[in-house]
């Protein structure tokens, strides 16, 4: 989520002995002097997508519910708003992928046999889906995995259900900030080793950090074969050109580029920016310019955050209609057309 990337001492708060696990269960190479497996193995443009949240920003002590939707829906109410939410980030942006929050509250109880209703709804109509754990609030917003106990018994539960649908991806950790980036490597290493029935073609490893840079993951020879998730916000900079940013970003990906797909990127969408407009003095304006320029230079995927929360200026399409047959209305049309450019349509609008 948009959180300012300053880099999070590790506490060990009971940590210690989680990685200390983490580390013992998985051997391999370290990442000092190892081969980059940065050569471009997978094909990161067909992810053309959105992220659909909570308002809650995905962080909750309790189930995730997306924007629209209810603990109290049945899978089959889930399902039909679903399948009207799905339709219209296609209908109104081109998106063919959705990224999706889980925690064990959703997951582990008994909402997970209507939350299951948004995954089949968007892989039937041919989308595809990410589906990355999110941790809590308060002292849990703290970038580790919350609870050990819980994690895997939800992953578990995921990917049984989903490892035979192909058009479902699996992200272990949404912006692993707690850890370092070794540590970090080794919990995902453990994931890939936990689920071995997973093609290492629909993983997501997030990058360190705030998912911040790609290139130490990028590094470790126990992670090739899998997709990288970076994120990327305008806001991590109170001012910045057009070329700066775009030497940020180039910075964060290092030569990891065919590996990575940018699954949270963001600026202000519904506060009336041209972003068809090269306007030098703005700061969002150059990123959301910068990054989409980057992202079909390079040949990189991008998720962009928000498709879909309520009340998040950022979101770049709102709830319209009746509640029980929702239907979506894009806020920043100059916003829409830069995600399309991005994704390989539509017209260069910078001089």
């Amino acid at each position: 989520m948009r959180k300012t990337p300053a880099r999070t001492p590790f506490t060990p708060r009971l940590r210690a002995a989680v990685v200390a696990v983490a580390i013992a269960a998985v051997s391999g190479t370290t990442l000092a002097g190892s081969p980059a497996s940065a050569a471009p193995t997978t094909d990161t443009t067909q992810f053309k997508g959105v992220n659909w949240a909570d308002p809650r920003d995905n962080y909750a002590d309790d189930p995730v519910v997306l924007s629209g939707l209810s603990t109290t829906d049945t899978y089959a109410q889930t399902y039909a708003k679903a399948s009207r939410v799905i339709s219209a980030f296609r209908a109104n942006l081109g998106a063919n992928t959705v990224r999706l929050p889980i925690n064990p509250y959703t997951v582990n109880g008994p909402y997970w046999k209507s939350y299951r209703g948004v995954i089949d709804a968007a892989t039937a109509q041919g989308f595809k889906v990410i589906v990355s754990y999110w941790e809590g609030t308060g002292a849990q917003k703290d970038g580790f995995i919350d609870d050990q106990a819980t994690y895997w018994p939800m992953w578990n539960t995921v990917v049984k259900a989903y490892k035979g649908n192909s058009r479902v991806y699996f992200e272990p950790m949404n912006e692993p900030h707690g850890y370092t980036d070794t540590e970090w490597a080794d919990i995902a290493a453990k994931w890939l080793a936990t689920y071995p029935a997973v093609p290492r073609g629909r993983v997501f490893v997030s990058g360190a950090g705030y998912n911040d840079h790609v290139t130490s993951v990028c590094a470790d020879p126990r992670l090739k074969g899998t997709y990288l998730s970076l994120h990327h916000y305008g806001f991590w900079k109170d001012y910045a050109t057009y070329d700066q940013w775009v030497a940020d970003l180039k910075e964060r990906i290092g030569d990891c580029a065919g590996r990575t797909v940018a699954d949270e990127f963001g600026a202000p969408m519904t506060t009336g920016l041209d972003y068809n407009k090269a306007t030098p003095d703005n700061n969002s304006i150059n990123f959301i310019q910068a990054d989409t320029d980057t992202f079909r230079k390079l040949g990189m995927g991008s998720v962009y955050w928000p498709g879909l929360r309520t009340d998040d200026t950022y979101s770049i399409q709102k709830l319209i209609g009746d509640a029980t047959r929702p239907w979506l209305a894009t806020t920043n049309q100059s916003g829409a057309d830069r995600l399309a450019w991005a994704w390989g349509r539509g017209r260069a609008v910078r001089p």
